[in-house]
């Protein structure tokens, strides 16, 4: 209430200014002709509006005659340029009151959205009734604002957390693989049993040591690569009947199978190694939860607009909050680092982004121990 008296006050200075301004102009303008200049004007007016006419007679009289039709044309002509001098003054007072007004306007908002944005207070309390608008989209970038700051914390978290698990798994293998090493240096007459044995166990943990570094590299490649497609026709089928070939050494021990239902004319158009990473990354993860003696089933489904391709395996059922975050990146479903399941957590998070690439989409659903994921792709038109 206090701020719109105030601008009344400032509009009614400012027009009491103008009317003062123009009278005192009138003033000035009406001192100089009837004084100062008194002598000019009545002989500039004579010379141009009125003449004296002489009538001889029993008495010479002289008469003066004024050019009525001139001076109304000369009254009219001054009133126009006064009018048209007054509205450039008004414009240009309006003018730069206005971007003052407006300079301010935004220094205030700027100023009250800087408050909102960095304080607790609600938008109601940092902004006046008459920015309600304002304060609405205000709340919806706020709370959009800090819902991804809240995951980027998140992420940045499960990253940290990663790699110091990581990073102090890498000294359990390698203090194996030298303490093994070590007796078998030390003691070149074990006898070969015992070295084969002691061999296999320092092999074995060179394995899990790097696979534990592929990790790290899978950290860094995913934050610094940039994915660009190079399209082209792909055989589908052809693809998915190589790949499970070339699991056939992780599906073995675990005595899982893959049972691959799919056309054989199914073709797709995108990116075949990117592909091939994503159904790469989804087989490992159904083979990494999966029960041993169980078969992993892939099918196919086609409609007229889109491609959606089946991976379904048989273990333990997901929750559905640790569902919805399947696809986030360093997301693990097995929290103990003890186990040898699972990965960087990106796996699942590289798919979604490169199926998403291509115009598709990637979900997953569990229930009654069994998980099942569906990539979908469109059809090429």
């Amino acid at each position: 209430m206090k701020s719109k008296v105030r601008e009344l006050l400032k509009t009614a200075v400012i027009c009491l200014a103008a009317i003062l301004g123009g009278l005192l102009l009138c003033w000035g303008i009406f001192y100089f002709v009837d004084h100062a200049w008194n002598g000019m004007f009545a002989d500039w007016f004579m010379k141009n509006y009125a003449e004296y006419q002489t009538f001889y007679g029993e008495n010479e009289v002289s008469v003066l005659n004024t050019d009525w039709f001139r001076i109304k044309r000369l009254i009219f002509g001054v009133m126009c340029i006064n009018i048209i001098f007054w509205i450039l003054v008004i414009f240009v007072i309006v003018h730069f009151y206005g971007k003052a007004k407006v300079k301010k306007t935004i220094t205030m908002v700027s100023g009250e959205i800087h408050d909102y944005m960095q304080g607790t207070d609600t938008a109601a309390d940092s902004l006046p009734k008459e920015h309600a608008e304002i304060a609405a989209q205000l709340v919806s970038l706020k709370t959009t604002m800090q819902k991804h700051e809240q995951l980027l914390k998140e992420e940045a978290a499960r990253k940290n957390d990663l790699i110091a698990y990581l990073a102090h798994d890498l000294k359990t293998p390698l203090t194996s693989i030298i303490g093994y090493l070590s007796l078998l240096d030390e003691a070149p007459d074990l006898p070969m049993e015992q070295r084969i044995k002691y061999t296999g166990i320092t092999l074995d943990k060179a394995k899990r040591l790097e696979k534990l570094i592929n990790e790290f590299f899978e950290i860094t490649r995913y934050n610094l690569q940039q994915i660009v497609l190079e399209k082209e026709p792909i055989d589908l089928y052809y693809m998915l009947v190589q790949m499970t070939d070339e699991f056939y050494p992780i599906l073995q021990p675990h005595g899982n199978t893959v049972e691959l239902c799919v056309e054989e004319n199914l073709t797709v158009y995108g990116d075949s190694m990117k592909l091939a990473r994503v159904f790469n990354n989804i087989l490992k993860n159904a083979v990494a939860y999966s029960y041993p003696d169980t078969p992993i089933r892939i099918w196919s489904e086609c409609t007229e607009h889109d491609l959606l391709l089946y991976f379904r395996n048989k273990g333990r059922t997901i929750p559905a909050y640790k569902l919805d975050n399947i696809f986030e990146k360093f997301f693990r479903l097995d929290e103990a680092r003890a186990t040898n399941t699972g990965g960087a957590g990106l796996g699942l998070a590289i798919a979604r982004e490169i199926a998403e690439l291509h115009g598709g989409t990637i979900t997953a659903e569990s229930e009654n121990e069994m998980t099942t994921f569906c990539v979908k792709l469109p059809v090429r038109s």
